[in-house]
C-alpha cells in the first residue's frame, strides 16, 4: 500500500528502544514513516504514532523539551499510541507521580506481583475487543498480543479491548482520533500487523 501518503506518518521521536522493531513491522506492510521531534513536521503528518518504552516522567519531560505536551492534545488526524504511548495518553500515572497529556481521564497504576502475576508483565496474553473497536477489527475474541509493562491503565469508558492480569485492564482505547495499545502491536506477529493495518487504514 506504498505510496505519497506514507511519507505523511511520523513517529514521535521519544528515545523509546522499540523504535527500530516498530520501523520494521511497518516496512512489512510498505509503509515507512519520519523519526521527529519537530511540531511542525506532526502537525502536518496524515498520522502520528507515539512509542514509548521505559518510564512516564522521563518520557513527558522529554516531551515537554520539545514543546510536543502542548501539541499532541492538539492534533485531530489519527494517533496511535504503543506501550507507554497509551498511558501517556491519560491524565497521569503512579509512577514517579507523573503528570501525562491528559487527552484521556484516568490514571495508570503498577501491578501487584503475587505467587501467579509476576511484575513486569511480560509475553503473550489475550485480548477481548469490545464490538466496534477500529483497532481490533477484523481480529477474533481472545487474539493473543505481546505486552512488556508494569503499569497499567483500569478499563475505562474509552476501552475497547481488555486483558486481565490479576485484574482487568484496558489493552486497547480508542477516544475520538485517539488510539493506543498497551501490548507492542510490532511485536506480535500477524495479530499486530492486523492492527498496524487498521490503524493505517483509519
Amino acid at each position: 500500500m506504498s505510496d505519497a501518503r506514507d511519507k505523511q506518518l511520523a513517529i514521535v521521536d521519544g528515545g523509546g528502544a522499540n523504535i527500530a522493531s516498530l520501523t520494521f513491522a511497518l516496512a512489512r506492510l510498505g509503509v515507512s514513516g519520519e523519526l521527529t521531534t519537530d511540531a511542525g513536521r506532526i502537525r502536518a503528518a496524515r498520522r502520528v504514532i507515539l512509542p514509548g518504552v521505559g518510564a512516564a516522567k522521563d518520557a513527558m519531560t522529554r516531551l515537554r523539551a520539545s514543546g510536543l505536551d502542548a501539541v499532541i492534545p492538539e492534533l485531530t488526524q489519527p494517533v496511535l499510541g504503543i506501550c507507554l504511548g497509551l498511558q501517556l495518553l491519560f491524565e497521569a500515572s503512579a509512577e514517579e507521580d507523573a503528570q501525562c497529556l491528559g487527552i484521556l481521564p484516568g490514571r495508570a497504576v503498577k501491578f501487584v506481583a503475587d505467587a501467579e502475576h509476576a511484575v513486569p508483565h511480560m509475553g503473550w496474553n489475550r485480548v477481548q475487543p469490545t464490538p466496534g473497536s477500529k483497532l481490533l477489527a477484523d481480529l477474533p475474541a481472545g487474539a493473543q498480543f505481546y505486552f512488556v509493562h508494569s503499569y497499567a491503565v483500569p478499563v475505562t469508558d474509552f476501552t475497547t479491548g481488555r486483558c486481565e492480569y490479576g485484574h482487568d485492564f484496558s489493552a486497547v482505547v480508542e477516544k475520538n482520533n485517539f488510539l493506543a495499545t498497551q501490548f507492542h502491536p510490532e511485536r506480535s506477529g500477524t495479530n499486530g500487523a492486523r492492527v498496524l493495518q487498521n490503524f493505517l487504514e483509519l
